[in-house]
């Protein structure tokens, strides 16, 4: 799975105007939900959303977390990545997959 930086950052946006303390107690009680919706699979929210656990974990690396790929996504898992999939994931269907390569094809390239 990926998804692509899509940030459409525009200086008039008002999402731009949010204080750094806002958005990040945003985000927290975003990865925080995500952690106990346990049952909202990675590949359930790529269909819907484009994006996932997964994607948030590379988001924070890249907005300049100083964490490894696999630290990254244990911040945003609340464990470690073979626990989460041992203890939650389930494998995809065919059709899922499916779904989830179409979701991607309407993310914005990355810059």
């Amino acid at each position: 799975m990926s998804c692509s930086e899509n940030t459409n950052a525009n200086p008039a946006d008002p999402l731009e105007a949010l204080d750094d303390a806002v958005a990040a107690a945003a985000f927290r009680r975003l990865v925080r939900h995500l952690r106990h919706r346990h049952d909202a699979q990675n590949l359930d929210l790529m269909v819907l959303a484009g994006f996932c656990r997964n994607c948030l974990a590379d988001w924070i690396r890249d907005a300049g977390a100083p964490f490894d790929k696999e630290g990254a996504r244990e911040v945003i898992h609340g464990m470690p990545t073979a626990e989460w999939k041992e203890r939650f994931h389930r494998e995809a269907a065919p059709d899922q997959l499916e779904a989830m390569a179409e979701s991607l094809k309407k993310n914005a390239p990355a810059p």
